[in-house]
């Protein structure tokens, strides 16, 4: 009996630690609005977090910063996401009455941005991305 125990604790603790995680970097994202040097998106699927790491072209930079002397050319952002289907949604930012979201589809490169006002939605493209790469990262 105690052998067993600790057989299937053995086994367990192996197969925690062999397990994959999945990772998606989409890259070389082209912004309809916006001017970037670098603007990528790493969607962390194991730990439901998405990171935007994006650096301003100076036009943009200079756009931003008259109305707002907070804005900095290099940012970091960082989200909770979870799946839904073969989409991939952000945490809802804003209020129940308004809030958005950003949705992400699975092997596709475009990124779109999805707004409710009042239970009215709209999802509009935000960027298209050149790069799409997959990992799957063994601990």
């Amino acid at each position: 009996m105690k052998k067993t125990n600790i057989l299937s604790l053995v086994l367990i603790f192996i197969s925690i630690s062999y397990s994959s995680a999945e990772k998606i970097i989409l890259s070389s994202c082209e912004n309809n609005k916006d001017g970037f040097i670098k603007n990528e998106y790493i969607l962390d699927l194991e730990q439901s977090l998405m990171t935007r790491n994006y650096v301003f072209n100076d036009k943009t930079f200079k756009q931003y910063r008259i109305t707002d002397l907070s804005v900095k050319k290099k940012n970091k952002i960082e989200r909770l996401i979870y799946q839904d289907g073969d989409k991939i949604l952000t945490e809802k930012l804003g209020y129940p009455q308004f809030y958005t979201q950003l949705v992400f589809e699975q092997d596709s490169p475009e990124i779109k941005i999805k707004t409710v006002i009042n239970n009215e939605e709209g999802i509009n493209l935000l960027s298209t991305c050149k790069k799409i790469e997959r990992f799957k990262e063994e601990s």
